[in-house]
């Protein structure tokens, strides 16, 4: 069976279809059944203005990352389409408006710019669909269709995804099955002068295309969450887009508060009457919240908090990912007010962790943060996910178990650091909550050794969170044993980290890479151990500062080295790939 590796890449102005056609185009794929990891570049503009970039890589095997070249570009408009020819591969497919209908000055033309080597099919976009449909509009399915019939693939899985995304819109579904029947046909019977091929799909696997997102809303709707309050902001909004149109099905309640505190403060207050309770936002958001979630940490509130990073600081830039909102999420606040920290690597652990992180917040009755990103939070990946909730439907919540009886203490001091936890309206649960600092009563004490105490409480009692059932907080790939180079990653970065990975121990490089997905409380001894089975250790992230390098230093003390990129783009393989080179080559020198 020949294996299917392909990169696509349509390019486009804002408003001309661009990410539209690459959803089709990587759901009628998945539909086949190839794996797919897609991600989709836009600009805050909603049209009219800006670039629009959707790419996917198909695959038979399992993929971790985007490519750094493409095999086939699209380009639906001159101007944005040009900056990217040069990441198409040697024998790639450019395929491009043959003509423009605007006179264009010299070297402003697709054409002008293919690289000795691509491979150019020019096409009559615009007359095509003009014909097919009466309109332009219908550009972007005239490509997919092109794409369908050049590489030979079927038109079944694609009608199928036009009729379910048009299925309540009258005859549009008939028109773009138009648009793109007329550029299958022309693709169809294009001589094919490149080398991209699509194998066989492989074994079929029961899957689900999900961003992550909408696995994160998914993972909220199995843990059975009970009430949502939320804000829009730029990457977290579709989080309660889903829920908005699914947990009303189910008898729970979402709410758009008015801002970024009253989603917060209305997340605690239900936590503390036992509802599974959630909220989302992105940095500026988290950053008005963090007075609260001390109150949920004072309080021992269990509550959760998605966050979807971007560009920053200040408003930044929405529309771009970036990994530095770590700082925030491990310590904003004042005082000292320990949380769970968690970030998912990829779209099933996004799944994962958002049901975790409810059954953390209850069991460890604390605040629970699950860092993602934008990256991540749009990218889309073709998931296994169970057929039956694998999430605990209680965890320790009710304690009517228990004979609270008279002198009920709810901050008690325990064992495990974990009190009982007595619900509004149990019988002789009656108790005091307060942001001030208390004693085991819950009324207000400010003596040295009771602040000492409680604050001794509320942090060991997360401890525990590092021996949570079935929930990976660290996992190691590659070589066992001593290895030249380490890499050390967390978060949507970890899928570049792996593939670097790969890359390195094709050229005999020994390397191993450890994903950390449990940031706070931090696997110490476990990251120690792995920072003495390597000569070096590389930490890649998209930050300025190097936060998690930082943090891995302070908890640690030992040093790593740094690889850092804030162009709000995706960190690249290759690039981590170089450093790895370089770092086991100074490795290599200085034994000599």
């Amino acid at each position: 069976m020949n294996k299917t590796d392909i990169q696509i890449a349509i390019c486009g102005s804002a408003g001309e279809g661009t990410i539209a056609a690459g959803d089709i185009l990587r759901s009628a794929l998945a539909g086949a059944g190839y794996r797919i990891i897609a991600f989709d570049a836009y600009p805050a503009e909603i049209r009219g203005f800006g670039k629009c970039v959707a790419r996917l890589r198909v695959t038979t095997e399992q993929a971790y990352s985007l490519k750094e070249k493409s095999d086939v570009l699209v380009c639906l408009n001159d101007e944005h389409g040009i900056p990217h020819i040069g990441e198409v591969r040697d024998y790639g497919a450019v395929i491009y408006e043959e003509k423009s209908i605007v006179p264009l000055a010299e070297g402003a033309h697709v054409s002008a710019h293919i690289l000795p080597g691509q491979v150019p099919y020019p096409v009559p976009i615009r007359e095509l669909s003009e014909r097919a449909t009466g309109a332009v509009r219908s550009r972007n399915m005239v490509v997919v269709g092109y794409i369908a019939g050049l590489f030979g693939l079927s038109r079944e899985p694609f009608y199928k995804i036009v009729d379910l995304k048009f299925k309540n819109k009258g005859s549009v579904a008939a028109q773009n099955r138009k648009a793109f029947d007329a550029g299958y046909d022309l693709g169809a019977d294009t001589f094919k002068l490149d080398d991209v091929e699509f194998g066989a799909p492989g074994e079929m696997f029961q899957a689900t295309m999900l961003n992550g997102n909408a696995a994160v809303a998914r993972g909220c709707l199995d843990a059975g969450i009970d009430t949502f309050f939320g804000y829009p902001i730029t990457p977290a909004t579709t989080i309660m887009e889903k829920l908005a149109s699914e947990m009303p099905k189910r008898g729970k309640r979402l709410l758009q508060t008015e801002d970024e505190i009253a989603a917060i403060a209305t997340t605690i207050g239900a936590g503390y009457t036992g509802a599974r309770a959630a909220t989302a936002t992105s940095g500026p958001g988290l950053a008005l919240m963090s007075e609260m979630l001390g109150l949920g940490v004072m309080a021992e509130v269990p509550s959760v908090v998605f966050v979807s990073q971007r560009g920053g600081p200040a408003t930044g830039i929405p529309t771009k990912t970036e990994q530095a909102d770590l700082n925030i999420a491990l310590h904003g606040g004042h005082g000292d007010a320990p949380r769970i920290v968690i970030a998912p690597t990829n779209v099933d652990g996004c799944y994962r962790c958002a049901g975790k992180a409810f059954e953390m917040a209850e069991r460890y009755q604390t605040p629970v943060i699950v860092l993602l990103d934008l990256y991540l939070s749009n990218r889309y990946e073709t998931v296994a996910l169970p057929g039956k909730s694998p999430f605990e439907a209680d965890s320790d919540k009710p304690l009517a178990k228990q004979d609270l009886g008279a002198g009920y203490k709810r901050f008690a001091y325990t064992d495990d650091h974990v009190s009982p936890r007595a619900l509004p309206g149990m019988a002789g649960g009656m108790h005091v909550v307060t942001g001030l600092e208390h004693n085991e009563l819950g009324r207000v004490n400010e003596q040295p050794d009771v602040h000492e105490a409680m604050s001794r409480k509320r942090h060991e009692k997360l401890r525990a969170a590092l021996d949570h059932p079935d929930f990976t907080v660290y996992k190691r790939f590659g070589d066992e044993g001593p290895v030249d180079v380490g890499i050390l990653g967390w978060g949507s970065s970890f899928g570049e980290c792996l593939e670097a990975m790969f890359l390195a121990r094709r050229e005999g490089i020994r390397c191993a890479a450890l994903k950390v997905v449990m940031l706070s409380p931090f696997p110490v001894d476990a990251v120690t151990a792995f920072l003495d089975d390597c000569g070096a250790v590389l930490v890649p992230e998209l930050n300025y500062q190097g936060q998690f390098a930082q943090l891995v230093q302070a908890e640690t003390c030992r040093p790593v080295h740094r690889y850092n990129r804030v162009t709000g783009t995706p960190l690249r393989v290759e690039d981590i790939y170089a450093e790895v080179r370089r770092l086991a080559l100074a490795a290599t020198r200085k034994a000599a």
